[in-house]
């Protein structure tokens, strides 16, 4: 009898492991049939991001203001404004003849997961998250261009979607295309984890909150591990692009360092987004020449 049952399981196993090498184009097509609740008046639309299937292309660069898809957008050929809903805007055009989009998230992993989600049943499979961050190593500065090779899980959103022990690690295709971008616009940068909260005033001001205690601790834990920065969004769109099968990856311009305003060293808070905008922009271009060899 436990003969039979080890066996059954072994069968089981491997009839798992043969799915493997097709597991990306099951999941797509698995989730072409399964029901989703859409609660937009448009039911060609997704309810929040109020895009759909052709508004978008594979590629998405996702800021967390809807201001700087203007900026973005202007780096495509023939932009359109596609979406404006909540925090969610959605300009598409092309880079290098290919469909591209850029689509705000608002602050936060529960909106960028939204975003993430519906954007991937409207079609696309590639993100760029471009945003800001606070630099936590004294080598971090003011200016500099922090790419994320994977994320601390200080936050909620990724909980609702893999147990606490899954790394929230970035796609290496999009790690690679963005240090590539960097590399080419000749800008400083550093690659490595990111610390990733939910509040941004628990980082700033932790001795005002009751579990001020908690928070400073883990915050001296995360430097002493080496991590380079803190941000708000990276480990749930990690986590949730990782149970989605598609490719995402982070870079951000550091406005400043509380380390170096700590030590009494230069801090000038720098908020030109540019630079990091620009590395998303030629990271997705860096993806779709990748993609096309």
């Amino acid at each position: 009898m436990e003969k039979r049952k080890r066996l059954r399981k072994y069968k089981q196993y491997e009839k798992y492991k043969m799915c493997g090498k097709y597991k990306k184009y099951e999941t797509y097509e698995r989730r072409e049939t399964e029901k989703y609740m859409n609660y937009s008046e448009n039911p060609d639309k997704q309810y929040h991001i109020q895009v759909g299937k052709g508004d978008v292309g594979k590629y998405v660069i996702l800021p967390g203001d809807p201001k700087r898809c203007v900026k973005i957008a202007q780096y495509f050929d023939d932009a359109e404004l596609m979406a404006d809903n909540r925090e969610y805007v959605t300009y598409t055009g092309y880079l290098d003849g290919v469909k591209v989009s850029v689509t705000s998230t608002g602050i936060g992993g529960p909106s960028a997961s939204i975003a993430m989600e519906e954007l991937v049943m409207s079609g696309a499979d590639t993100f760029v998250r471009v945003g800001t961050c606070g630099g936590m190593q004294t080598n971090v500065m003011s200016g500099d261009i922090v790419i994320a090779s994977g994320a601390v899980r200080m936050e909620g959103t990724s909980r609702e979607y893999a147990p606490i022990e899954y790394p929230a690690v970035a796609d290496i295709q999009v790690v690679n295309a963005l240090t590539g971008a960097a590399k080419k616009l000749e800008q400083d940068y550093h690659i490595g984890v990111v610390q990733c909260k939910d509040s941004f005033y628990g980082q700033h001001s932790p001795e005002t909150k009751p579990v001020g205690y908690e928070l400073l601790d883990k915050w001296e834990a995360w430097k002493r591990m080496g991590c380079l920065a803190s941000e708000m969004e990276s480990a749930a769109l990690f986590i949730a692009a990782g149970s989605l099968r598609v490719r995402a990856g982070s870079c951000f311009l550091v406005v400043a360092n509380q380390e170096r305003e700590k030590e009494g060293l230069s801090n000038p808070v720098v908020h030109d987004t540019d630079m990091a905008v620009r590395v998303a922009v030629e990271a997705v271009r860096n993806l779709i020449r990748e993609d096309q060899k």
